[in-house]
């Protein structure tokens, strides 16, 4: 059992940590309601691209790449992807140079069977596009994702410390009871309320975020020691006539059966080497479909360099980014990610009124400036 003392400490940990983060809180939930649906806006808006379903067989993967880059002089392929979510169509990330900053990349969807280009564009455009940057990096730059882990981990001590206070709390007036003594007592009792119904969901959202927010960094520690010992054992030897695509995609396939290609990236991008092609499987299961086995191919024999399974900072990368945005379960999920933001975006609001409402109101005949009303919001205050 807490002393008064410690509860006095968790009190304070509690209203700092959240007041500190509260703002920068209210911006994300209001950027990640609408990007919660964001495939569903993309399409309204004209971003999105359909799947495409054609009984003609798919191109080679090298004739299509061709084709894209012969209607695109000087760019060049860092990515190929295969969405499960849009059938027949394969998006083809472009650079610059083979190694520019993906995040300036350009978007090519293409039609698998006809080489079609159905869209193309920034990889973040129109309204989703901006609201993800600022959902993101808080149009910080670089900086960014640091500041983002930062509010993550304030949100997180928030949480902690709000169900250690609220622990001694529940002794003296039932979960779930909204006292009408008074008005302030009123709202404490609603924010308390939601704030535990909704501390499952303010968990993985949290996590995720904080996750996230290491993405870079969990690439490059990956990049440092796992890419670079795949990548050693590659032979210099190159054959007379280029690898085809094709082949280094099943060559992949051939090296860890069951699993089928998700994307490649191309030499020298940023998850793979100069040397290799790196083609990324995934299993056909929901769960499995985001843990990828990355398998590096040398690009001048069309030999399997090695393949591992990705290391846990990367599964839990992969794993994070959808379940984020509650990508994991089509429109149920959605929604009560949706349901479970706005009731977190009343906690937020309710917790500054009741901040707000304490430094304002003046003390009551007999009662010291600065004392809280009663011994119950002494506790959570």
């Amino acid at each position: 059992m807490l002393t008064s003392a410690a509860l006095r400490r968790w009190s304070w940990i509690h209203r700092w940590t959240s007041l500190i983060c509260t703002l920068f809180l209210l911006v994300l939930c209001v950027t990640g309601l609408p990007l919660i649906f964001h495939d569903e806006i993309d399409h309204v808006l004209g971003y999105g691209v359909a799947a495409r379903r054609s009984e003609a067989p798919a191109m080679s993967t090298d004739a299509l790449v061709a084709d894209v880059l012969a209607r695109h002089p000087g760019q060049h392929v860092q990515f190929e992807l295969w969405d499960a979510d849009t059938p027949g169509v394969i998006s083809l990330a472009l650079g610059r140079a083979a190694d520019s900053p993906p995040g300036d990349n350009r978007a090519v969807y293409v039609d698998a069977a006809s080489g079609e280009i159905l869209s193309e564009g920034a990889l973040k455009r129109g309204p989703m596009g901006f609201l993800l940057t600022l959902h993101g990096e808080l149009f910080l730059g670089p900086a960014g994702p640091l500041a983002i882990g930062l509010i993550a981990l304030l949100f997180l001590a928030s949480l902690i410390s709000g169900v250690i206070v609220y622990a001694p709390f529940t002794r003296r007036v039932p979960f779930g009871a909204l006292r009408q003594s008074s008005r302030r007592l009123w709202r404490l009792d609603l924010h308390n309320l939601v704030g535990m119904a909704t501390l499952g969901w303010a968990l993985v959202v949290g996590a995720t975020g904080l996750i996230n927010s290491w993405g870079d960094l969990a690439v490059q520690i990956w990049q440092a020691r796992e890419l670079s010992q795949m990548a050693s054992s590659s032979s210099a030897r190159t054959t007379p006539e280029p690898v085809k695509l094709d082949t280094i995609v099943a060559a992949a396939q051939a090296a860890v059966p069951g699993m089928k290609p998700y994307f490649i990236a191309m030499p020298g991008s940023v998850l793979t080497s100069r040397q290799h092609y790196g083609i990324f499987l995934r299993g056909g299961a929901p769960l499995t479909a985001h843990l990828l086995q990355p398998v590096l191919v040398d690009a001048g024999t069309g030999q399997v360099a090695g393949t591992r399974s990705l290391p846990w900072y990367m599964q839990m990368l992969f794993l994070a980014q959808p379940l984020h945005f509650g990508d994991y379960g089509g429109w149920p999920l959605k929604l009560i990610w949706a349901l479970f933001d706005l009731a977190t975006i009343g906690v937020l609001l309710t917790g500054l009124s009741l901040w707000s409402g304490r430094r304002t109101t003046p003390p009551a005949p007999g009662r010291p400036a600065g004392a809280p009303a009663d011994s119950v919001s002494r506790v959570r205050e």
